[in-house]
């Protein structure tokens, strides 16, 4: 799929572009020589969800893979109920939503619509906490600033951009002890 993008990796980009480039270069080494424990931890929720294709009782859907021709992006949702029509991005933990993470819910979104899916909520649910937020739907200027940050990574050159190097952002990166970027210490010892 020439030039789509991973909605897994909107977030991401967002948090540091960088890190999509030093992702690309270790994603075919072993988990462990670049993922921090709440990474890892995520990985192996995500399985466990990913194995199911539907629940029990058939209103919802799991793991679904999704792809949209026109904003070329593709991936997988987490959840989406069939009687509300219901989209959910599940988050062990989720003491703030960022907007990587709103553009991975609208990615998702815009999938399902152009797949033939009824989507008429979106929302997050926190697994920790039981906890359900719900987004409005995005709008003409959401779905046009959408747009734009799709073209942003596309465009994006690890060679030629700027990096900002944001203390507590690399402290905090996966890719922290790989990252030729910075000298910060990582918090995941």
């Amino acid at each position: 799929m020439n030039n789509y993008i991973p909605i897994a990796q909107l977030n991401d980009f967002i948090f540091c572009p960088y890190s999509i480039y030093l992702h690309n270069i270790y994603k075919d080494c072993d988990d462990l020589v670049y993922k921090a424990t709440p990474q890892l931890n995520g990985s192996m929720f995500h399985s466990s969800i990913d194995k199911k294709l539907t629940y029990h009782n058939n209103d919802l859907i799991y793991s679904l893979s999704v792809c949209s021709v026109q904003y070329r992006i593709y991936g997988r949702i987490d959840a989406y109920r069939l009687s509300t029509n219901t989209l959910v991005e599940r988050k062990y933990r989720l003491s703030q939503i960022y907007q990587g993470q709103i553009y991975q819910l609208w990615a998702q979104y815009l999938c399902m619509l152009e797949m033939g899916y009824k989507v008429t909520r979106i929302g997050f649910y926190e697994i920790s906490t039981n906890k359900s937020t719900f987004l409005q739907l995005p709008t003409r200027l959401d779905l046009e600033e959408f747009s734009r940050f799709l073209e942003n990574f596309r465009n994006y050159d690890p060679y030629r951009s700027h990096i900002t190097i944001t203390p507590n952002k690399c402290q905090h990166c996966i890719y922290n002890n790989l990252c030729d970027k910075t000298t910060i210490e990582n918090v995941y010892k």
